[in-house]
């Protein structure tokens, strides 16, 4: 099983940089699909980037010119560079954590968010 606690958001001014965190607790870190998502108000939860345990990346094409998502697999901690922040990137930020298995589901655990507020 993994814990997964987010810090990092805030306040931020539109064209400023935030740098999310996702700090993990439990075993095999390094096995697991890490990702971001967001959530916005009134809208449904969408990924943002997902960094696979091979280090590949993957991003929404509204981010994906903006972020950069990387992990430390020594710190079991996951990392989510933002810049040029616009209000509509103004959501609660949520880490999630999937092991991959043959022939079964994947396992899934997902932090308890973190809000970024883009606002002058």
């Amino acid at each position: 099983q993994l814990q997964l606690v987010e810090s990092g958001g805030g306040l931020v001014q539109p064209g400023g940089s935030l740098t999310l965190s996702c700090a993990a607790s439990g075993r095999a870190f390094d096995a697991y699909t890490m990702a971001w998502y967001r959530q916005a108000p009134g809208k449904q939860r969408e990924l943002v980037a997902e960094i696979t345990t091979a280090s590949t990346n993957r991003y929404t094409p509204a981010m994906k010119d903006r972020c950069t998502a990387s992990r430390d697999n020594l710190k079991n901690t996951m990392y989510l560079q933002m810049s040029s922040l616009k209000p509509e990137d103004t959501a609660v930020y949520y880490c999630c954590a999937r092991l991959f298995r043959s022939r079964t589901p994947p396992d899934e655990y997902w932090g308890q968010g973190t809000q970024v507020t883009d606002s002058l």
